[in-house]
């Protein structure tokens, strides 16, 4: 809430007290959705709906100003099952000009919200999805409940709501799905920097809209269809031809989508995976967790980090350094490999030790002594050979780092 908001303000009961039963873990949080039936005898049903996309418009608060953009607003948005065919029910003269300018566009799938600071109605499914304790730890309000898709605003949303409400609802999202995004670790969320990329991720609130909008219309297809007696058939237009991938359909009931944490919770495994469709978010994951580096994991230890060192430390133990004598045949050299004197020093790697990774150079030739090989290559002492030895030390040190 604002700091100056008083709750004793709040006579449509927009807030919910905390010692109220609807405050309940088994009935808060929870959202809403209003039947068609209300308005409309008959729908038509998208056979292949597109998804849903929300644009905001400036509508009035309450009984105060205009009206009929609000009316509109409910009366479109009541047709979600006819997705991108909505428009067909209302001509230029049932809607205000900005809602005709989107339904001018063609066949689109758009769901109406009120334009405001703290864009609540925009992420309105993901906040009614998050549980009390997750509000608290986060400063958001205990609001009462939600309905979806919108269709009235009785109250001027923003009053009850922190200036900084999208970044406080980003970071609650983020902790609320982050066990589904690293669950083989069990790595918590503070273990990662701000700039980790599956953070990033979590905290972007439009990347989950979109999904947690499929999720939501999944569950309302399963509702019940009002008996108004209207038999599936395909729509027909005033030329007498039929309208592709529509028919027409008894409107469904509405109803509560969830209410409790448990149900809540049942919504955002499915909003993962309605993310994941086709593999989308997997792949996502799948490239971070394989490209991570050291900055993405804050000071505290996790077994994602755990993991991530204990991989990057046994590749490095598979790593040799060889020295192999130079024969007669024509040598083959690689960008990886360096002549040293006689000697060629194949598969220039190193072997970092965990503990003080240091380089351990292991002479394959058979010569195992420094005069020898010192000898070997026309030294008269070993001196020069273990500047030789120095100097591939730190060329591997670099090399590795």
């Amino acid at each position: 809430m604002t700091d100056d908001f008083d709750q004793h303000d709040d006579p449509l009961g927009i807030l919910l007290d905390p010692t109220d039963e609807r405050a309940e873990p088994d009935m808060y949080p929870r959202i809403g959705n209003i039947s068609a039936g209300f308005m409309y005898r008959a729908v038509m049903r998208a056979q292949n709906p597109a998804p849903p996309e929300y644009v905001t418009v400036p509508l009035s608060v309450g009984l105060t100003g205009d009206p009929r953009p609000g009316v509109a607003v409910t009366q479109w948005n009541l047709l979600w099952e006819s997705a991108q065919f909505r428009r067909r029910y209302f001509g230029e003269e049932d809607l205000p000009a900005p809602l005709y300018k989107v339904a001018d566009r063609g066949d689109l799938n758009v769901v109406f919200v009120p334009r405001t600071r703290s864009r609540y109605y925009e992420y309105a499914p993901l906040f009614h999805l998050l549980p009390r304790a997750a509000l608290a730890r986060h400063g958001l309000p205990l609001l009462s409940h939600g309905i979806w898709p919108f269709s009235a605003q009785l109250a001027d949303t923003d009053a009850y709501l922190p200036t900084n409400f999208e970044e406080r609802l980003s970071r609650a999202w983020a902790g609320t799905v982050w066990r589904h995004l690293m669950p083989q670790y069990q790595s918590p969320i503070s273990g990662f920097t701000q700039n980790d990329p599956i953070r990033v991720l979590a905290q972007n609130l439009d990347f989950w809209i979109p999904p947690v909008t499929a999720a939501i219309q999944d569950v309302l297809r399963g509702f019940p269809e009002v008996p108004n007696g209207i038999t599936s058939q395909p729509v027909r237009l005033e030329d007498g031809s039929l309208l592709e991938g529509v028919v027409t359909a008894n409107p469904r009931k509405g109803g509560t989508i969830w209410q409790g944490e448990q149900e809540a919770a049942e919504v955002v495994r499915q909003t993962v995976e309605a993310a994941d469709a086709h593999g989308r978010l997997r792949g996502i994951l799948d490239a971070v967790r394989s490209h991570r580096c050291e900055d993405d994991f804050s000071s505290r230890w996790t077994g994602a980090r755990e993991d991530f060192e204990r991989k990057l430390h046994n590749k490095r133990s598979k790593v040799k350094v060889r020295f192999v004598e130079l024969t007669d045949t024509i040598p083959v050299h690689g960008p990886e490999t360096e002549v040293v004197g006689q000697m060629l020093c194949g598969d220039f790697l190193a072997l970092l030790d965990e503990r003080d990774r240091t380089v351990v150079v292991l002479l394959n030739s058979g010569v195992t002594k420094l005069t020898e090989v010192a000898a070997l290559m026309g030294y008269r002492n070993h001196s020069a050979v273990s500047k030789r030895l120095d100097k591939i030390r730190q060329q591997a040190a670099r090399f590795f780092n």
